[in-house]
């Protein structure tokens, strides 16, 4: 029995082990200071009353023979493709019930949909980059090739036409920078991946946070996005489902390579390896969906937004370069003074207790920056931006 070797070629520790590890020592070293994370992009809202009734009620239906469920279609129950088939068109993306997949999370189908893929398909991935798309490649022995994401292009390549690449990703908004492409920008990786035969993995996990309508919020608000593009969006950020995992995919019928349905690929595969969400879950995430849950949730997402607003402000006063935190919860800050890093996420940790997220773990373009997120209680941001003014001041 052979392992497989590409395992070693990725990093020991995934990046937010590391903090974790890291904020774990100091705080049995101190155990008397409060320490405020603002790091990891967990939500610290609960669920909001739309579907937790939802999933009371699921709940209780299960306890009735009447009403039982066993197994479910692996793609995903029809109640809960009709509110997404519904939700998009809200933005004027017409979708087959069938081109909807329901998945536990972005993040497992983003790794899962590889099986698709052969092995000697190059990866194009910018860089800084949500480390998923680089391990789950680098796990399978793909080549990937990066592209620069840095000040000078507000952090949103474009396609060089000199690299060639069969799998794109791209995050928009962006994690871990909260860059937003616009339509223009994105019709120019719709058309090189077009003309180049390759497929767009585009994970829109945070299209919510997207307030100016002339933003697109789904990759196929663009013209020939249905050619070329495979979208993954959560509902963790959305509405809170982190620990109650849902999310969804979606594979268009005109997606074709080499004469072969990705949609009917992406079936098969699904129906194989995975069993499909439970149905309690699904009916808490067809609640989102209602125009009473979305009401409830866009009342979280702008408690979120005014914790990003807060933390903006407090780097503004101290003339902080950043992005992000307007259609993102992220805030992504150039470290003070030259610092890298980790050398920034160490001074934070000692000097004030607030825990951030180094931007080298996100590649070579995030080392000298830093990630906040606006995910924490409206107590706990107030508290940060108080000790980082008085540090910075």
């Amino acid at each position: 029995m052979n392992i497989n070797k590409n395992y070693q070629n990725i990093a020991d520790s995934y990046l937010f082990s590391t903090v974790a590890k890291k904020v774990s020592e100091f705080s049995s070293k101190n155990p008397d200071k409060k320490i405020i994370r603002l790091g990891i992009g967990d939500v610290t809202l609960p669920l909001c009353k739309a579907v937790v009734s939802a999933l009371k009620s699921a709940c209780d239906e299960m306890g009735v023979k009447e009403t039982f469920r066993g197994y479910g279609p692996e793609q995903g129950y029809e109640f809960l493709k009709t509110r997404l088939q519904d939700y998009y068109k809200s933005h004027n993306v017409d979708l087959e019930l069938d081109e909807i997949f329901i998945s536990d999370g972005a993040k497992s189908d983003l790794g899962n949909i590889l099986d698709l893929f052969a092995v000697d398909n190059t990866v194009l991935v910018p860089d800084p980059v949500y480390p998923v798309y680089v391990d789950t490649n680098t796990m399978a022995g793909r080549k990937i090739v990066y592209i620069d994401a840095n000040e000078q292009n507000d952090f949103l390549p474009l396609p060089d036409s000199s690299v060639k690449a069969d799998i794109i990703y791209l995050c928009s908004p962006n994690n871990p920078t909260g860059a937003v492409y616009n339509k223009t920008q994105l019709k120019k990786w719709v058309d090189y991946a077009n003309e180049n035969h390759a497929v767009i993995l585009f994970d829109s996990a945070y299209e919510c946070f997207i307030t100016d309508k002339e933003l697109p919020r789904s990759i196929y608000e663009i013209e020939g996005a249905k050619t070329c593009a495979i979208e993954f969006c959560s509902l963790s950020k959305t509405a809170g489902f982190t620990g109650t995992r849902c999310g969804y995919t979606i594979v268009p019928k005109t997606l074709v390579f080499d004469g072969v349905s990705l949609n009917k690929m992406w079936l098969r595969r699904q129906t194989t390896k995975f069993n499909g969400v439970p149905y309690i879950i699904q009916r808490g995430a067809e609640a989102v969906f209602t125009p009473e849950g979305l009401e409830e949730i866009q009342e979280n997402l702008n408690y979120y937004r005014e914790n990003a607003k807060l933390i903006s402000e407090t780097l503004k006063k101290h003339n902080i370069w950043h992005i992000g935190g307007k259609h993102s919860p992220y805030i992504w800050l150039r470290c003070p003074n030259n610092m890298t890093s980790w050398e920034f996420f160490d001074y934070l940790l000692e000097n004030v207790q607030v825990v951030g997220t180094p931007g080298a773990g996100f590649g070579k373009n995030g080392e000298g920056y830093f990630r906040l997120t606006s995910f924490g209680s409206r107590e706990n941001t107030i508290e940060a931006v108080e000790r980082l003014d008085k540090l910075f001041g």
